[in-house]
């Protein structure tokens, strides 16, 4: 029998790393549903997970597991090579899609909300403040994201709509108005 040993590969240097966008509650808060925000550079955990564990790791021991839900990741590896130790990832379908779950052998489990790579700047620092709040109940991650989503989306009222429903809600009659019972409705009941 014999074994290969395959060596870490090649840590990036610090100071072309940028820093990572993360927020935690101050320590001493009331534990909620989340112990922070981690706002990510894009969607490739094995470039992601080094940068935040490597800021982690001397806060709440060595982050031995990560979690995540698979929706919003499109490369799933088994293991990340952190800072001469290695994370072992899980994907879980009926994890919060907009969480990251950390562990950390001995010493403790941390819930993340992962704010989309994409999201502004002025959304990701009020869904930053969102889930370090320690007033109050906490939302989940998913419930977060959603309504800062719902925050900034125009109303029924100012979207543009296409010929057919302006014509409609004018008070024409469609096209296909006699097809209409066969098209799905549009209208979206406790949304």
């Amino acid at each position: 029998m014999s074994a290969t040993i395959l060596p870490f590969p090649a840590q990036r240097d610090p100071a072309a790393t940028p820093p990572v966008r993360l927020a935690l509650k101050p320590p001493g808060t009331t534990r909620g549903l989340l112990d922070g925000a981690w706002w990510p550079r894009s969607r490739d955990l094995l470039s992601e997970l080094p940068v935040l564990t490597g800021v982690l790791d001397p806060l709440w021991g060595r982050i031995t597991r990560v979690a995540v839900n698979p929706e919003h990741w499109p490369v799933m590896p088994r293991k990340v090579p952190v800072g001469g130790h290695v994370v072992k990832v899980g994907g879980f379908t009926q994890q919060d899609p907009h969480k990251l779950l950390l562990l950390s052998y001995g010493v403790g489990r941390w819930d993340l909300l992962v704010i989309p790579p994409g999201t502004t700047a002025a959304a990701a620092a009020r869904l930053m403040a969102a889930a370090t709040d320690g007033t109050g109940p906490q939302p989940t991650a998913s419930a977060l994201v959603a309504a800062e989503a719902s925050r900034h989306d125009p109303p029924a009222a100012d979207r543009p709509q296409d010929p057919e429903e302006a014509w409609e809600y004018e008070g024409g009659a469609s096209s296909t108005h006699v097809g209409a019972a066969a098209r799905p409705s549009r209208l979206l009941v406790g949304m």
